[in-house]
């Protein structure tokens, strides 16, 4: 199949990694840039707004994104990729320019959620560009560089907010600017590259081969259709603790990058570019960390249980040192090693565990379930940390909360796949 987009130039699957992977720089500048801002936004808005209210910023944002999630999937199947994206980032593109103007802690709320909502649109899009474009073959490689741009994205957000706000004390609107004309840039490119309906259309439509697939995952989905996945196997043993062992993920991971630039500079000295740079590091080290344990898990099929509990082990370590660490150096070295072996290294491991063990009708659903649970603790992570500041005016039992919690889950989904045979699905 010819896989070049009209004219000539780079091939059109290529042109989609480089762009997805685009979009979730983005997305993720925009995610990170406020963090190192809370002390000036607080500042800005008349110096009496609590950590808990600050958190809140963040929470309310993923909370606009969860609640986009399953309404985006339905939208791209129905109308279409580029109709669901090119929206999804112009209300994204307001939220900003409306966070930026704002002059109450509520105004923030507001766009926190419409940015949520916007971005929203982004998930269920480009994964279905990935598949549908993408070689097989090279699909696995491919998702994890499209992926490695919400790492960078994070690296340059905290990087920029922390040099630009902080150390040149420039305004904390400054950053929503920047994502503003990230956003429009973003905005021009989906309109010139992703295909509309009626392209794709004809696309596919040059290869017997791809009717074929089509016409037979169709005819899987009718089937499927017909059964359905019980709660029994849906909440099984292990799908409980597979679920509870990411949300224990995702909270350490939105706890972090959420409170660790402010923990960095109210409790442990670091002050302005220094921030951004050192809560960066988490974002650079996952990139090479989720490459190669990816390979490695794929090499060693059979032992993605050991993989995922020494990473999480490994993880909850790292973040344990990283608030006891009596120096710089050490906290340093923490928190490149947390990147290195957390969410971002794990989480295609245990989705890959997930797929081979969820009930084998209704996978989509155990992935939905899977997904939701993991987005939660996006949604209370921040606000809970937050109030802890607030109640003993220190985050490191937030830390500690996360470190509990990620012991726990690991346990506890260790204990699940002990014996196979009487866990089986």
């Amino acid at each position: 199949m010819d896989r070049k987009s009209k004219g000539i130039g780079m091939e059109y699957w290529k042109k989609i990694i480089i762009l997805l992977c685009s979009g979730w720089v983005t997305i993720w500048v925009y995610r990170s840039a406020l963090a190192p801002a809370y002390p000036q936004i607080n500042a800005s808005l008349g110096g009496n707004i609590s950590d808990t209210a600050l958190g809140s910023i963040s929470s309310f944002y993923f909370l606009g994104y969860v609640a986009m999630q399953i309404p985006a999937g339905f939208l791209v199947d129905k109308i279409g990729k580029k109709k669901v994206l090119i929206p999804g980032f112009i209300v994204f593109g307001i939220a900003a320019l409306l966070i930026s103007q704002a002059t109450s802690i509520s105004m923030i709320y507001l766009g926190s959620i419409l940015a949520g909502l916007g971005c929203g649109s982004f998930y269920g899009s480009a994964y279905s560009l990935t598949s549908q474009n993408i070689p097989q073959e090279k699909r696995s490689f491919s998702t994890a560089i499209v992926n490695s741009g919400s790492a960078v994205g994070s690296g340059i957000g905290l990087i920029l907010s922390s040099f630009l706000v902080v150390q040149l004390k420039m305004p904390w609107q400054t950053m929503m600017y920047i994502s503003v004309v990230l956003i429009i840039c973003m905005l021009i490119a989906f309109m010139l590259i992703i295909r509309g309906n009626k392209e794709d259309a004809a696309f596919l439509a040059q290869s017997a081969a791809a009717e074929a697939e089509i016409a037979a995952k169709e005819a899987k989905t009718e089937v499927v259709k017909k059964e359905h996945v019980s709660f029994k196997k849906l909440f099984s043993p292990k799908m409980l603790f597979a679920y509870i062992l990411y949300f224990a993920t995702c909270y350490a991971y939105y706890m972090t990058v959420t409170w660790l630039p402010n923990f960095l500079g109210t409790e442990r000295g670091f002050e302005g570019a220094a921030i951004g740079f050192s809560s960066s590091l988490v974002a650079f080290a996952s990139i090479p960390g989720a490459l190669f344990f990816s390979r490695l898990a794929d090499k060693y099929m059979d032992k993605k249980v050991r993989f995922i509990v020494i990473l999480e082990f490994l993880a909850a370590a790292m973040l344990l040192l990283t608030v006891q660490a009596t120096n710089s150096t050490f906290l340093l070295v923490a928190l490149i090693l947390y990147g290195f072996l957390g969410k971002l290294a794990v989480e295609p491991i245990i989705i890959s565990w997930l797929g081979e063990n969820a009930p084998k009708v209704g996978v989509g659903t155990t992935l939905g379930v899977f997904n939701f649970f993991g987005m939660m603790s996006s949604v209370i992570a921040p606000t809970l940390t937050g109030s802890i500041s607030d109640a003993t005016g220190s985050k490191v039992m937030g830390f500690y909360i996360a470190v509990i919690l990620l012991v726990l889950g690991t346990t506890l989904f260790f204990i699940a796949n002990l014996n196979k045979k009487k866990t089986t699905i």
